[in-house]
């Protein structure tokens, strides 16, 4: 039997929109939030978030009372509707995409991408996000798509899993994979602080990366998938009428913490340390969801204080962008990390699932 061709990340390109919008947010949420304990609670998490810096494709308001944006989608008592958040996904999203795919410098090299797999969650239009990258970048009209939709932050390991299966199958593909997220469109007007908190987290955000089987950049080794049992409902992701309604139980880090205390414990080919154990790897690839998830990655695996710096620091300079972030992680590994370094990359989404998968950075 034939020896089916490795695949290869070969290039990361990343892009945010220009306005930083953090300080903003902080700002108008303090303003409207009615009880004095949720301020004070809000405030308190704002500390401790790790967060800095949150990029969104909205301009930030100089009149908070009036709308926390200067585009008018987050007045006081009417917030935009779900229709008005997608028309300004259709027609913003390709410019953020666009910038990142540039970031890749391929120049005449684009034209020749055989595959086109776009991953978001939080905008749906037809023609799509593919369609529309096409186009605007002169795609060749025949290559093949795929959407990977509506998967949460875990969608940055699948839509790499769907890359690395056409490459091992196709050895002459070049696959472009993009992970595009307009995540501060979803802003509720709520005094919910839960939901609140969860919405601190988010930012805007695009990662476009190539995969071939050229042997250089990353080397993806193989992925697997697990799901918690009995957590279904602590991330949820639905569309309202008022925009999409994200729930983030505080249980989640909680429930991935003994998830992944279990998986060290048992350690067998079946897990998803595929046997290993967690001293084997040099460089830890984590969804940067939140402050509580990376401790919790930190906690459950029992890894070094500084084994997530890579994570902390996405977290810090943009927030979590869902499918985006992860990409951000591997574009700094790929810059600054030691050559043949081996990785393990890890994103969770809703269900509540861990998709990982190992690497090796190409020397």
């Amino acid at each position: 039997m034939a020896r089916l061709a490795g695949a290869y990340i070969n290039r990361i390109g990343t892009a945010v929109p220009q306005h930083d919008v953090h300080q903003t947010f902080i700002g108008f949420v303090d303003q409207f939030l009615p009880e004095r304990k949720d301020k004070l609670i809000f405030r308190r998490m704002v500390q401790r978030s790790g967060i800095e810096h949150r990029y969104s494709t909205l301009t930030p308001s100089e009149n908070l009372e009036i709308s926390a944006d200067q585009n008018g989608f987050f007045q006081p008592g009417r917030f935009a509707g779900t229709g008005a958040r997608m028309k300004r996904f259709e027609t913003h999203a390709v410019d953020l995409a666009q910038q990142a795919i540039e970031a890749l410098d391929l120049n005449e090299d684009l034209a020749s991408a055989t595959h086109l797999v776009v991953a978001s969650c939080t905008g749906f239009t037809a023609p799509g996000l593919d369609q529309q990258i096409m186009e605007r970048l002169g795609l060749d009209p025949s290559i093949e798509r795929t959407m990977v939709g509506f998967m949460g932050c875990a969608a940055a390991v699948n839509a790499l899993k769907v890359a690395h299966h056409i490459v091992r199958s196709e050895p002459s593909a070049k696959v472009l994979v993009v992970n595009l997220e307009l995540c501060t469109l979803h802003l509720q007007e709520t005094p919910d602080i839960e939901v609140i908190l969860s919405a601190l987290l988010f930012g805007d955000g695009c990662a476009a990366s190539l995969i071939s089987a050229e042997p250089k950049g990353i080397a993806l080794k193989d992925f697997r998938v697990a799901t918690i049992p009995e957590t279904r409902d602590l991330i949820t992701w639905r569309i309202g009428d008022a925009g999409f309604e994200m729930s983030l139980s505080g249980e989640v880090p909680g429930q991935i913490a003994r998830a992944l205390r279990h998986e060290a414990t048992r350690n067998d080919e079946s897990g998803i340390l595929r046997g290993q154990h967690k001293d084997d790897f040099d460089l830890w690839a984590v969804h940067a969801g939140g402050r509580t998830i990376l401790d919790a990655v930190e906690q459950g695996l029992d890894l070094a204080p500084d084994a997530l710096n890579w994570s902390r620091g996405v977290l810090r300079d943009f927030g979590n962008m869902s499918s985006a972030t992860l990409m951000f992680v591997l574009h700094r590994m790929m810059q600054d990390a030691p050559r043949k370094s081996n990785g393990f990359g890890m994103a969770f989404g809703p269900g509540l699932v861990a998709e990982t998968f190992r690497f090796t950075l190409a020397e």
